[in-house]
C-alpha cells in the first residue's frame, strides 16, 4: 500500500512538472496572406486590394488609399445586398489592412486626423467613445487577426463569428497603479473588432466590442459583427507566460503579494452577470483559458454574462486569501456595482475559497480554536483584527450561485503526505504571519487530533484533512437559499464513491446539498475537461433561463 501511495505522488509530482513546461499556446506573426480573388470578386475592388498590398511595405499612405478605395467600394456593394458575403469579404480584408498599415506606420488617427493617399485626397481619422476613456484606441496596439498564427494545448478551439468588420487584438500594458485603479491585469489582450466608414473625403475608423452586441451598424445598415474571441487569450498567453508565476507565489507569497486581485477580462457591463472565477494551489488564471474561450463561443453565454478572475498567491493560507477576495470585492464593488447576483466558480483550493463566501460561521470557528468568544480573548489587536477576518465569517450577499470544480472541501491526504509535507516546508512563510503564528499557539486549545505545526499554516497545511480550520468549517452548513453545484473526477474509473481525481477523493470533494453533482472522467484539471466545461455552460444556461 506504502509503495502504491508512493508511486502516485511521484507520478503527480512528474505530471505537475511536464505540465509546467508544455506549450499551452505559442503565437507568431505572419505577413498577411495574399487576397485571392473569386469569380464573384468585383475587379475594380480585387485590383484596388492588390495594388495596396504591393504598396503597403514602401509607400504606406498609398496603400492606405488604395484599401479605402476598396472597402468603400465593398460598402456600395452592400447597400445594394447586405446578404452579399463577397463584398463583406472584400471589406473585411480592406479594413483589416487598413489596421495593418496605421499599425506598421504608428500612425494615430484617433488623436489627429492622417493625410493620405496622392495628393492628400483622404483623410483618415478615428472615432471614439468619449464616455469610455479606458476604450480609447489610442491606448492600444491593434494587430489583425489574420496576422497572427497561433496553436497551443489551451487554444485548441478557434471561438469566431461570421459577419462584418476585421478582428483585432487590442494589447495594452498598465501601471500597477492604473491596473488597481481599473481593476483590469497588468496586461490587457482583448478581442475587438475594427471598422472603416466614409463620409466624403474622410476615412473613419472606429473599434467595437463583440462582446458588447451580436450586430453593428455601418453607414445605416445593421450586419452581424465578424469577431475572433480566441485570438486575444492566445496572445496573451504567449506573450506574458503568466503560468510561470504559479510555482513561485506558491513558495515566495510575500514576494508576489502585489498579485492579489479581482480583475475584469472585458470591459464592464451592467445588464451582465459577473461569472467569478478562481483558481487553485500553485496555480494561476491561466486554467480558465480553455473554460472561457468555450463559453465565449456561445451567443447567449455572451449576451449574458461577463467574466472576472480571482489572482493570488497560492502559498497564503487560503483563508487569508479568502479575506482579502472579500476586501478586493468591497473595493470593486464601489466602482463597478453589481445589478445582478454573482455567479462564482472555484477549482480546487480556489472551491475552498469560494466555500467561504456562501457561508455564516457567526463565532463558532473562533470559539473551536481559542476556547472563548473575541472579546474575551487575549492576544495583540492586529492579530485579533486579522484573525477575526479570516474565520468569523459572513456570506457575501452578492451572490448568487457556486460552482465548486475539484474542491477539497474536507481536505486531501496529498497534503498530509511525505509530498505535502515538502512542499509545506518550501513554502516561506509571509513576516505578517510569522508573529499571528506564534499568537495562535499561545491562545489556542490543544487539540491532539489536530495537525501540528510550529508556525503559521501556509496552503498546504490548510489542505490537510486534519488542519483544525478543514474540520471546524465543515461543521457549519452553507448557507441556506444559495444554490451550489459540485463537478467531481473520477479520471474515468466509474468507482465513485470510492473514486478520487489523483488529488482529491470523492469524499472529500462531496456535499450533500448541491442542487447537481456531475462526475466526469478527468483528473483534477477538471476546467480543461471537456465534460466538466459542458456542466458549467449548463448550469450557466440554466441561470439565465431562471432570470
Amino acid at each position: 500500500m506504502k509503495s502504491e501511495r508512493f508511486k502516485n505522488s511521484a507520478v503527480l509530482l512528474l505530471a505537475a512538472i511536464v505540465a509546467g513546461c508544455s506549450q499551452i499556446a505559442v503565437v507568431s506573426e505572419k505577413p498577411p496572406a495574399r487576397f485571392q480573388a473569386t469569380s464573384g470578386t468585383d475587379q475594380d475592388i480585387a485590383k484596388a486590394i492588390d495594388r495596396a498590398q504591393g504598396l503597403q511595405r514602401t509607400r504606406p499612405l498609398i496603400a492606405l488609399e488604395a484599401y479605402a478605395s476598396a472597402a468603400r467600394a465593398s460598402l456600395h456593394q452592400l447597400e445594394r445586398n447586405p446578404a452579399n458575403t463577397e463584398a463583406r469579404r472584400c471589406y473585411n480584408f480592406a479594413v483589416a489592412g487598413i489596421f495593418s498599415v496605421v499599425r506598421q506606420a504608428k500612425l494615430d488617427p484617433w488623436t489627429k486626423p492622417v493625410e493620405v493617399g496622392t495628393n492628400n485626397k483622404l483623410t483618415l481619422t478615428g472615432k471614439r467613445d468619449l464616455a469610455k476613456p479606458e476604450q480609447n484606441p489610442a491606448l492600444y496596439e491593434l494587430i489583425p487577426t489574420d496576422e497572427l498564427r497561433y496553436h497551443g494545448a489551451y487554444v485548441k478551439n478557434d471561438a469566431k463569428k461570421e459577419g462584418i468588420g476585421a478582428p483585432l487584438v487590442a494589447v495594452r500594458h498598465l501601471t500597477p497603479e492604473k491596473a488597481s485603479e481599473l481593476f483590469a491585469p497588468p496586461a490587457i489582450y482583448y478581442g475587438v473588432t475594427g471598422f472603416a466608414e466614409f463620409e466624403g473625403s474622410r476615412c473613419i475608423l472606429s473599434i467595437k466590442d463583440p462582446l458588447a452586441a451580436e450586430t453593428v451598424t455601418v453607414e445605416g445598415r445593421g450586419y452581424p459583427m465578424e469577431a475572433n474571441f480566441t485570438a486575444a487569450l492566445a496572445m496573451g498567453l504567449a506573450r506574458e507566460k503568466p503560468q510561470k508565476l504559479g510555482f513561485v507565489r506558491l513558495l515566495r507569497p510575500q514576494e508576489y503579494a502585489s498579485t492579489f486581485r479581482v480583475a475584469r477580462m472585458e470591459p464592464y457591463n451592467l445588464n451582465k452577470t459577473v461569472v467569478l472565477v478562481i483558481h487553485g494551489l500553485m496555480d494561476t488564471p491561466v486554467t480558465w483559458v480553455p473554460l472561457l474561450n468555450d463559453l465565449r463561443g456561445d451567443k447567449d453565454i455572451r449576451r449574458n454574462y461577463q467574466f472576472w478572475f480571482y489572482s493570488y498567491p497560492s502559498g497564503y493560507p487560503y483563508p487569508y486569501s479568502a479575506l482579502i477576495l472579500r476586501q478586493e470585492l468591497d473595493a470593486i464593488e464601489k466602482k463597478f456595482p453589481l445589478h445582478k447576483k454573482m455567479i462564482v466558480i472555484g477549482h480546487s483550493m480556489g472551491g475552498c475559497i469560494s466555500r467561504t463566501l456562501i457561508t455564516d460561521t457567526g463565532n463558532k470557528l473562533w470559539i473551536e480554536a481559542f476556547g472563548k468568544p473575541p472579546e474575551q480573548t487575549d492576544m495583540p489587536a492586529e492579530s485579533k483584527h486579522l484573525l477575526a477576518g479570516a474565520i468569523i465569517l459572513k456570506h457575501r450577499p452578492e451572490i448568487g450561485r457556486v460552482i465548486f470544480m475539484s474542491a477539497p472541501h474536507r481536505g486531501s491526504d496529498l497534503a498530509s503526505n511525505w509530498i505535502g509535507r515538502i512542499g509545506s516546508m518550501l513554502v516561506k512563510t509571509p513576516s505578517k504571519l510569522i508573529t499571528i503564528g506564534q499568537t495562535i499557539r499561545e491562545a489556542a486549545t490543544p487539540d491532539p487530533a489536530a495537525l501540528q505545526l510550529k508556525r503559521f499554516p501556509n496552503s498546504v497545511d490548510t489542505l490537510a484533512p486534519n488542519n483544525r480550520f478543514v474540520v471546524a468549517i465543515n461543521k457549519v452548513p452553507i448557507t441556506p437559499g444559495i444554490p451550489y453545484y459540485s463537478i467531481v473526477g473520477d479520471r474515468g474509473r466509474g468507482d465513485t464513491p470510492n473514486s478520487s481525481d489523483g488529488v482529491v477523493a470523492y469524499w472529500s470533494s462531496h456535499l450533500d446539498g448541491a442542487t447537481s453533482e456531475r462526475i466526469v472522467p478527468s483528473n483534477h484539471s477538471s476546467p480543461l475537461n471537456p465534460e466538466a466545461i459542458a456542466e458549467v455552460h449548463r448550469i450557466l444556461k440554466l441561470n439565465a433561463q431562471s432570470r
